[in-house]
């Protein structure tokens, strides 16, 4: 199955309203069946770890997942609410044969998703994706194991300790968080235990928001996504540095004493920068997706590094991290992977390879994430309502013009999301009036060309 053909799989797995096809419990009970079947393979008592974030919907899946694994022949270890990279680090600690985390990351409760793992604590390839999906598609009666072997489901009840005692691994030894206080927002998510767990035992004072789920509250004015409540009370107990999390911990902003919000592209800057001065930095580069800001390219180029460019999403990166030897790499929007301590992104280590920056420096966290000055960029999203607009010759036409206007001042990036039905538009340019004019011209000609009738027609 191409990737064109492929209906399941986005760029982070499989993602969806709760309780409605795909994400409903008919599909993750297939989903167990078909990739229960897929890494069944020699005459092991084969495993699969799953873990979920706090959405409601997590009670459906999870026990539809279980069913289609146990009925393939897989035992199943249930590990309850954990950030992604937990499951990532399970996976292979355990030697299971597969890793499932029930997480839509940052989407509201609403939604839901599944992202799987192989043996080596690795999302699965595109190509295995499309494998699996076109097992679900097929007679899935051969997958079935007999009534002998049919797995069993079990719970580990030290999995987040566990999971604690390898992030605080990730710190350098001998130092300690004392005598810092950190405000962290777990986003009423998978972290909400964890992550202020390691940074006490670190020895922070440590102020805790987002930590009361109920299933509902996820994301909800909180997180990543919504770091202004965080911003607001890191200025008012005067805190050394703001953490904010997202639904499932594998990426992170943080917040400065003044109360300034960073992103991804500040913090692989500042790790960057330590690592190579450290002589750490593998490979001479960092690696990240064509939404990384200009600006950052342009301060790893002064520091004698080089940035390469993958596709949006971190499973993207690390791939190309592994192909191209680094070990670091991530995203603007804070997945930031550190592959010297995990096989995926890792809100709470990256936090705290910047903590260990500022215990070293003795620096303000203000001035310690103020790495280079980003260019103007925007950022617009817009609603896809059918057809192939991308594709229209307005369209293509509008963009040719504009990356034209631009030359070597800026870029123009439009592509479909992989998760839900958007276009992202993003212009990023030296002024922020071009910045604004162009994107405003692109987004009304998307527009135009998804509403157009001829265009309708023609899908």
């Amino acid at each position: 199955m191409s990737d064109a053909q492929r209906r399941l799989f986005g760029t982070d797995g499989i993602r969806g309203v709760a309780n409605h096809a795909p994400m409903d419990a008919a599909t993750a009970l297939r989903l167990g069946q078909a990739a229960g079947r897929f890494f069944n393979r020699g005459q092991h008592r084969h495993r699969v770890v799953i873990g979920k974030d706090t959405r409601l919907s997590g009670y459906m899946l999870e026990p539809a997942l279980t069913a289609g694994f146990v009925s393939s022949g897989m035992d199943v270890v249930l590990v309850g609410p954990l950030p992604t990279p937990a499951i990532a680090l399970l996976t292979r600690s355990l030697r299971a044969d597969l890793g499932v985390m029930i997480s839509a990351s940052h989407n509201p409760y609403e939604d839901n998703g599944i992202k799987l793992f192989g043996p080596d604590g690795l999302k699965l390839s595109d190509q295995q994706e499309s494998e699996i999906e076109a097992l679900m598609g097929g007679d899935l009666t051969a997958a079935l194991a007999g009534p002998s072997r049919l797995g069993r489901a079990s719970r580990l009840e030290d999995a987040p300790g566990r999971y604690i005692e390898a992030v605080k691994s990730s710190f350098p030894r001998g130092r300690s968080l004392e005598g810092l206080r950190i405000v962290v927002d777990c986003a009423n998510g998978a972290a909400y235990k964890v992550a202020p767990t390691v940074l006490w035992e670190l020895g922070a004072e440590v102020v805790s928001i987002g930590v009361a789920p109920d299933g509902f509250n996820i994301n909800k004015g909180c997180g990543s996504t919504s770091p202004a409540a965080l911003a607001a009370l890191v200025q008012e107990r005067r805190a050394d540095l703001g953490i904010a999390l997202d639904g499932d911990a594998d990426r992170l902003v943080l917040v400065d004493e003044t109360g300034a919000v960073v992103d991804g592209d500040q913090i692989l800057a500042l790790v960057a920068a330590s690592w190579a001065a450290q002589g750490r930095l593998r490979g001479g580069e960092v690696v990240a997706t064509v939404m990384s800001n200009l600006g950052l390219e342009r301060f790893l180029k002064g520091k004698g590094l080089a940035l390469h460019r993958t596709k949006v999403g971190d499973r993207y990166v690390g791939e190309a991290m592994r192909e191209r030897g680094c070990n670091l790499g991530g995203e603007q929007s804070g997945h930031v992977i550190l592959s010297d301590h995990g096989t995926t992104g890792d809100g709470l280590v990256a936090a705290l390879q910047v903590l260990a920056v500022l215990v070293e420096e003795r620096r303000p966290a203000s001035e310690m994430l103020r790495r280079f000055t980003p260019l103007p960029q925007k950022l617009v999203n817009l609603r896809h309502s059918g057809g192939a607009p991308l594709k229209d010759e307005r369209v293509v036409t509008a963009i040719a013009e504009a990356e034209a206007e631009l030359g070597a001042r800026g870029r123009v990036l439009i592509r479909p999301s992989g998760t839900e039905p958007l276009i992202r538009v993003m212009v990023e340019a030296e002024e922020e009036r071009l910045v604004e004019s162009l994107t405003a011209r692109l987004a009304e000609v998307i527009r135009s060309a998804s509403a157009s009738p001829v265009q309708a027609a023609a899908e």
